[in-house]
């Protein structure tokens, strides 16, 4: 298959894109996919459960129902093959592409085990860049939450977002949010 027909046919080789599998299945879908020689990522956060006797820390997906993978149109059913994987997400029959800064924003901020969480997908704010550590040069949207200051990271074509804890004093403004201009 060409380059050219690779592109036709709605997958890049080196892009990103993202497989909806079924619920609680990430783990397993992320080992079947990358035992099969594709390249995947599956950002996971640690999170308390309480339970009446106990509490248990877990290892959850920050994407609930979704694990991103590298591949081209050779890998479709290796993908779609794999357990636990209801379809590769796209639009009009294609594979959607996942932005690799998005990607390596995320990764970024999982791999530097700084605390990062779930958060509720936005389209407005004020848009800012991380000036200084570990995400330098990362941009998103700060938000409040409990007095700190956190970065909200998102994977727009997911409609889903995490958020991190960021020191307020190392973000600029790149721009504001809709929602907030005057």
């Amino acid at each position: 298959m060409t380059d050219f027909e690779d592109r036709a046919s709605g997958f890049e080789a080196c892009e990103w894109h993202a497989v909806y599998t079924r619920h609680q299945h990430e783990k397993t879908v992320a080992e079947n996919l990358s035992a099969r020689g594709l390249e995947i990522f599956l950002p996971l956060y640690e999170a308390v459960r309480q339970w009446n006797d106990r509490q248990k820390r877990l290892m959850l997906p920050l994407f609930p129902c979704y694990v991103f993978f590298r591949g081209s149109q050779a890998h479709r059913m290796k993908v779609l093959s794999a357990p636990g994987v209801y379809s590769i997400v796209g639009f009009a029959g294609s594979p959607a592409v996942i932005e690799k800064s998005q990607i390596d924003a995320i990764r970024l901020a999982v791999e530097n085990h700084l605390p990062v969480e779930p958060h509720p997908f936005l389209r407005h704010g004020d848009h800012v860049r991380v000036r200084s550590g570990p995400l330098a040069g990362i941009e998103g949207i700060l938000i409040r939450k409990r007095g700190l200051a956190r970065l909200v990271l998102s994977a727009e074509l997911l409609q889903k977002s995490v958020s991190v804890e960021v020191d307020a004093s190392c973000v600029e403004r790149i721009g504001i949010g809709m929602a907030f201009a005057s």
